[in-house]
């Protein structure tokens, strides 16, 4: 691992935050053409075409997968069933900058699930950058009036956030406890085609549910074909293949400043294509957000 920040290592780290910034905006851009938790099943089912030629090997008999197949059912569960079905629910009622400010709070959220389940300590700087992260995305809960904040009043959108966060953090966390062979961890495409697969299904279990309950229907315009093929190929593929790589170079501690760009490019995009200027409440919600980060990754002198 190299920590020196060469321009390829960031632009590796950077285009994941804006594809991901972008997916939020795709999202919102269909919430009216189709039911949230199918576009998440068409979506990881396009992206596993993709991924099947790549690491179609992975699936064999003889493949480190079988002995682990549980492992990657949870992973495939947290990752890719929950966390982006509960990201696009939490579009249908709350704007893409919120929903990306509320999940620049991962750390926070990382840091607790560590210290609960996974027996992690917590530095006082961890609790210092904890505080400032919580209040920013109370401000953004609160839409910037500290009254709808006193009175406790959420958006059913910024709810299905949270818990889509602490599914990544589960996710995260178990993603290091690793006992898999190294030829397949080291493998980004099989390593990522294994949980995808267990995903759909559990994305194709939740689609059915959804299905069963509501009157959902599909309007197929060229919308959302677009949006279907950028949702699989740029969020879903691209940018997990460059943030692996960019982790590996720099660390995950540096990565970590880079994904907080998110709700920058949210707020960027979403003036650009929905016409959802940020207020001043988001900027001040992102430097708290950020500060709060910075301050809990930074090491004792």
């Amino acid at each position: 691992m190299n920590t020196r920040l060469t321009p390829h290592t960031v632009f590796l780290l950077t285009l994941p935050p804006l594809l991901w910034a972008g997916n939020a905006i795709a999202g919102r851009l269909v919430h009216d053409l189709v039911p949230p938790i199918l576009l998440n099943l068409l979506r990881w089912a396009l992206a596993l075409l993709i991924l099947l030629p790549l690491a179609g090997p992975v699936f064999r008999r003889d493949s480190g997968l079988w002995p682990h197949w549980r492992r990657y059912a949870v992973l495939g569960l947290l990752g890719v069933g929950l966390y982006n079905a509960l990201q696009y629910l939490a579009l249908q009622s709350s704007t893409p900058i919120n929903v990306t400010l509320v999940a620049a709070g991962m750390p926070v959220w990382m840091m607790l699930t560590g210290r609960l389940f996974f027996d992690v300590r917590v530095s006082r700087r961890q609790i210092t950058g904890a505080v400032l992260s919580i209040a920013g995305v109370l401000l953004v809960l609160a839409r910037g009036d500290v009254q709808q904040l006193l009175a406790l009043r959420l958006v059913a959108g910024d709810l299905f956030m949270i818990l889509a966060t602490i599914a990544w953090s589960l996710y995260s966390w178990l993603l290091t406890r690793t006992h898999e062979p190294a030829s397949l961890r080291a493998d980004w495409a099989g390593f990522l085609l294994a949980q995808v697969a267990f995903g759909v299904v559990w994305s194709g279990l939740f689609a059915a549910g959804e299905w069963a309950l509501s009157e959902a229907t599909v309007h197929w315009t060229p919308t959302l074909f677009a949006v279907l093929a950028y949702v699989a190929i740029g969020p879903a593929v691209v940018a997990f293949r460059c943030w692996g790589e960019g982790v590996r170079r720099a660390g995950p501690a540096i990565a970590a400043f880079f994904s907080n760009l998110t709700p920058l490019f949210a707020a960027v995009l979403s003036s650009a294509f929905l016409g959802e200027l940020p207020h001043l409440y988001h900027g001040l919600a992102f430097l708290l957000i950020v500060g709060g980060i910075i301050v809990s990754s930074r090491r004792p002198a």
